[in-house]
Formats: C-alpha cells, structure tokens, sequence
C-alpha cells in the first residue's frame, strides 16, 4: 500500500475540507442532518417552527434534544431526529423525511408507541402519561391532497367523537407554498441560501452555520 507524504496528505485534507463546504452550501432545512444541528441546543428555533406547523403561537419549548437514540432491548430500536418537550410536559417528535417511504404511517405508529413506553415510570398511573405528537416534516405531500397540514387523531366512527388519548399524528407538506406563514416556512425549509427566507430567525440561524467560521466549522464536523 502506497504511503501518502506529509505534502499529498496535507492537500487530501484540504479537498476533502473543500468537499465538505460545496455539500454544506447546497443544505436546507429538510435535509436531516442540518435541521438537527439547526435546532440542537437552543430551544427557541424548534418552538418557532412548532408554534407554526401546531398553530400553536403561545407553545413554550422547555427542552430540545437531537438524534434522540429509543432503546428496544426485545425488538426493533428507533433514532429521533428532534425530540422537545413544552411548558404544559407534551412530548414532540419532529422527523425530516425526503423520502415517501420514510414517513410511513406505520413508522408514525412505531415512533408514537416507543416515545409512549419510555415516558411512564414503574407504577406510575397510565393517567399520568403526556400527551404526544409525531410530526413529519416532508419533502413531497405525502398524503397527496394538497393541503398544508394534516393532523391525524384516532376517533369514533360511529359519532366522528375524537378519542382522545393524547397521542397525535401531523404530517407537513413541505410542497406546500403560500403566503400563510406555514407556506412561508415550507419555502425556507426548501432554501440554501438564508438571504431567500421569509423568517429572520431561521436565516440567522442557517447563516451562522454556512458562513459564521464558527457554524462552519461545527458543520464540518458534523459532516465527517
């Protein structure tokens, strides 16, 4: 095997580094791995979006996690992407989907149930479980009917009643455009430059992590 000198490893790194900032210019927010560098940490960029996508405006995010790792120690695991928890102890699951099978409705069902078996203590009372959301934020309407939004809740058939578990189903159309702040916020989820959204808060936040050498840097590392 050929061994490389100090000069040819040297310019290895550096088209390698090159490589690294044309992949980060062409990011958006629904690619998966800039969102939840985006939104890990502070908890004001996710409830931003939360309050939109929810119609929620007075929602309070209290806590933001990222690639969140589910344990199954008998069965199948699951990563979230972004895993919050509100002011009122609601527990929200937002996943990024590019792909139409990745946002399945039996995956819905999976990631609901195992954020549901890990949010009870031993004894404690089933009353006492949060109410949850699994929001899917996708690249192409999914659903196929054109809407911006679609909120799915089990009910009764026989009344249209709603059940009223606590557990909530959204899917987001991310072809959705319109002059609504959700149209607004598909089209800055779909931008590479943030000098093309309509929300200042996203863009400071997309701007720092492309251009600020900083955000530059966390990005890269993020991407190795």
């Amino acid at each position: 095997m050929a061994v490389l000198t100090t000069t040819e490893q040297i310019d290895q790194k550096h088209q390698e580094h090159q490589e690294d900032l044309q992949r980060l210019r062409g990011f958006r927010l629904l690619d998966d791995d800039f969102l939840t560098k985006c939104f890990d940490g502070d908890p004001k960029y996710i409830q931003f979006v939360l309050r939109i996508v929810m119609e929620k405006p007075d929602l309070e995010v209290e806590d933001v996690r990222t690639q969140v790792f589910v344990e199954n120690l008998l069965n199948r695991s699951v990563r979230l992407d972004v895993l919050a928890t509100d002011s009122t102890g609601q527990t929200i699951n937002v996943e990024i989907q590019r792909s139409d099978k990745g946002a399945g409705r039996k995956r819905a069902r999976y990631n609901s149930s195992m954020m549901d078996a890990n949010l009870l203590h031993k004894s404690e009372d089933f009353d006492q479980l949060p109410e949850t959301w699994v929001i899917f934020i996708t690249e192409r309407d999914v659903i196929g009917k054109g809407l911006p939004r679609y909120l799915v809740e089990r009910c009764f058939l026989g009344t249209g009643e709603i059940f009223g578990d606590g557990s909530h189903i959204l899917y987001v159309n991310g072809e959705y455009r319109g002059d609504s702040d959700i149209g607004k916020l598909m089209h800055d989820f779909n931008c590479t430059d943030a000098s093309d959204m309509n929300f200042e808060l996203l863009a400071e936040r997309t701007r720092y992590l492309k251009e600020n050498p900083k955000g530059v840097n966390e990005m890269c590392k993020v991407i190795e």
